[in-house]
């Protein structure tokens, strides 16, 4: 974890600003069913985007959208990669979406317990797998 906030003027590590990196990175997303969410994450964890896919269902969403407030069924989608390869999840995520604009939210994750951020790092490939076609 990097230098997180110091009150010293003179310390040469940094320029005093909060600079934290993070262990992993949670990307969170809606799908409209639970079909849909489990192509979504088998294609991600296939390739090795992501090291695991939880999906949740019977999220109930309100929006505004085309000029109306809209309400529809959905399941939220929590997505674990490495803080490396989050970005190229995150494209990745983007290609394989079917909304026109997709929630997609990186949070970044302190303190995750070593054994499971170890899993996690090994899990998601620094070259991924090449897509099918």
């Amino acid at each position: 974890m990097g230098h997180e906030h110091c009150e010293d003027e003179h310390c040469e590590e940094c320029d005093g600003s909060i600079t934290l990196d993070a262990d992993a990175t949670v990307m969170l997303t809606t799908l409209a069913d639970a079909d849909t969410a489990r192509a979504v994450v088998r294609q991600l964890v296939e390739e090795r985007r992501i090291a695991c896919g939880s999906i949740v269902p019977g999220v109930e969403s309100i929006y505004f959208w085309k000029g109306k407030v809209q309400q529809c069924a959905e399941v939220l989608v929590i997505l674990k990669t490495s803080a490396d390869g989050s970005d190229a999840a995150q494209a990745r995520l983007r290609e394989l979406h079917p909304y026109e604009i997709p929630e997609i939210l990186q949070l970044p994750v302190f303190g995750a317990w070593p054994p499971y951020l170890e899993w996690l790092r090994a899990s998601v490939a620094t070259q991924p797998e090449p897509r099918e076609s």
